[in-house]
């Protein structure tokens, strides 16, 4: 297995251009898909959960131009969907559920899998829903999970009910299709809602795309019949949850950095993050389409993260370097991510020498005097691996195990570094 070893770089001075969003390219595409006439989406992700995406669209009939050298991928959409397929989604769950309820509005036989973490990921939720607008989807192997057989004969429309609790990806995946629908889509959502900020994005990606949806918070979402998609060139916003990595190592450096591509008018609620830093005793300057940060002398903060879960184990990786307890709280749907996000932040940051109280939606992490140097094992989570890489920048000793699983959502991450000043060795 590979291993990577950073030197730790003092007090980082850092500048940095922040990749295309993971997220908003995974909603584009689907968008895309079912605007009539050719899509270009720029600055797009070129992540390993998006190719996953791209691949599937492909495969089933929906033209996609992957132009990585460029910053573009090109959709051609409004097309007749292929009438079967069989469909391999990796370990990508945000594409994974988008794909579901797009290859329902096809006429045919489709399978959908992926890796064996993936047949463990919840996706009841979804199907449940997309039954009630008129799917015939089987579970093929454990009930409320993938590999899925779906019998498609396109969405006939009407009123769903979906849990808001378990993924905001269910209703997202609802929304992004429903304009293919045949008829009116209501939404009705009940109970609390996770990560809201991620259903926040996919309506702006909606309304850009041309489909206003109307909504009543986020209880009800009804996307009228007849909406349409509309292509055009599009261009993605940087990444909020790849920005913070840069940002999280000024902080635990005492250095500084600044992040281009996303800011004050950003509404990727992964950017809430710069405030939890702020509270930690950092200084945060933002600026529309960039955001500051100075580390200084770091505290414990108490903190509710459901609105920028992709960001907790990067804080676990601040954390290690504050004065006090730092907890975190509200991310129990952690426990159903790439890896058990909760137990694996407990596991890792003790190699360290912190001490970690798991609770059932997060965990209270107590620092330890000095980091220590230890194997830091990823667990196939792309999170992992970069959000460690933090704490590396700023202690000796750490090595980063299977240093590539990055790929999924950020390939190039290590170089970047690289180009920023920052040495990696790879083993």
């Amino acid at each position: 297995m590979a291993r990577i070893q950073i030197e730790p770089a003092g007090s980082v001075s850092l500048d940095v251009a922040v990749q295309g969003s993971k997220s908003l390219t995974n909603r584009a595409l689907i968008a895309a898909a079912l605007a009539p006439g050719t899509t270009k989406l720029t600055n797009a992700s070129f992540s390993d959960d998006s190719k996953y995406l791209a691949t599937a669209l492909n495969q089933i009939g929906v033209p996609v131009d992957v132009r990585a050298k460029e910053d573009v991928i090109l959709v051609q959409g409004g097309k007749t969907l292929k009438p079967d397929g069989e469909f391999f989604m990796g370990n990508a769950g945000t594409a994974l559920r988008f794909f579901t309820s797009f290859v329902c509005l096809g006429k045919g036989q489709y399978e959908i899998d992926g890796e064996a973490r993936m047949r463990e990921r919840p996706i009841g939720g979804l199907v449940e829903a997309l039954r009630k607008l008129g799917a015939e989807i089987r579970y093929e192997m454990s009930d409320g999970c993938p590999p899925l057989a779906v019998k498609a004969s396109g969405l006939k429309g009407g009123k769903t009910v979906v849990a808001g609790d378990t993924s905001s990806q269910f209703i997202s995946s609802l929304l992004l299709s429903a304009p293919g629908a045949a008829g009116e889509v209501e939404i009705e959502v009940e109970g609390e809602v996770a990560s809201k900020p991620y259903i926040e994005i996919t309506l702006d990606v909606m309304r850009d795309l041309g489909v206003p949806v109307e909504r009543e918070g986020y209880r009800r979402f009804r996307v009228p019949a007849g909406s349409r998609y509309q292509s055009k060139v599009y261009k993605i916003e940087a990444d909020g949850a790849s920005a913070n990595y840069f940002l999280a190592m000024a902080a635990t450096t005492a250095g500084k950095a600044r992040v281009r591509g996303v800011g004050s008018r950003s509404h990727q609620g992964e950017l809430k993050f710069a405030a939890i830093l702020e509270q930690m005793g950092c200084t945060v300057k933002m600026f529309p389409e960039a955001i500051e940060v100075t580390g200084s002398a770091l505290k414990g903060v108490d903190v509710d993260m459901n609105d920028c879960p992709d960001s907790v184990q990067t804080l676990a990786a601040v954390a290690l370097f504050a004065k006090g307890v730092t907890r975190v709280r509200n991310v129990k749907n952690l426990r159903v991510k790439e890896t058990d996000r909760i137990a694996a932040i407990a596991a890792e940051c003790g190699k360290l020498g912190a001490h970690v109280d798991e609770m059932d939606d997060g965990f209270a992490l107590t620092p330890p005097s000095k980091v220590g140097a230890a194997e830091i094992d990823t667990y196939k989570d792309h999170r992992m691996a970069m959000s460690f890489a933090v704490a590396a920048v700023a202690a000796p000793g750490i090595v980063i195990k299977d240093p590539d699983v990055v790929s999924k959502s950020f390939p190039g991450f290590f170089e970047q570094l690289g180009t920023l000043g920052i040495k990696a060795r790879r083993s």
